[in-house]
């Protein structure tokens, strides 16, 4: 657990990113729209390359179960270092919505036509 503050949000992100042994790390809270959700600004500066599509595919996914708060979230995602890093909502609800319809998915080798696995072993194995 790590309080809500930037630096140190990004401080221990840093130490897992330049671990070659991670390769995915979710990070549950902070995403909201309280003065404390600092999460996504944490974040952000640390992706080498942000996966757009990641955010909005969570809100059209979340409308189902919560309707229009859906649009509350600022749920991102991106790839450092060849590390996967989520950030979800801090509820639950949220984080099993996220891995049931989207994560699961796409860290599974088997789900095509494309998914994550290969750009993170390709990480891993010292490939680009």
């Amino acid at each position: 657990m790590i309080i809500d503050d930037i630096w140190q949000i990004r401080a221990r992100l840093a130490v897992w990113i330049a671990d070659p042994q991670v390769q995915v790390v979710l990070v549950s809270g902070g995403t909201g729209f309280t003065a404390r959700d600092n999460t996504p600004q944490a974040v952000a500066p640390l992706l080498d390359r942000p996966v757009d599509g990641f955010g909005e595919l969570f809100r059209q996914v979340s409308v189902a179960e919560i309707g229009t708060s859906a649009l509350q979230s600022r749920a991102l995602a991106g790839v450092s270092n060849g590390t996967l890093v989520c950030c979800l909502p801090g509820s639950p609800n949220a984080c099993r919505t996220a891995w049931e319809r989207i994560l699961g998915e796409q860290l599974d080798s088997r789900t095509g036509p494309c998914n994550f696995v290969a750009h993170l072993q390709a990480s891993v194995n010292g490939v680009s």
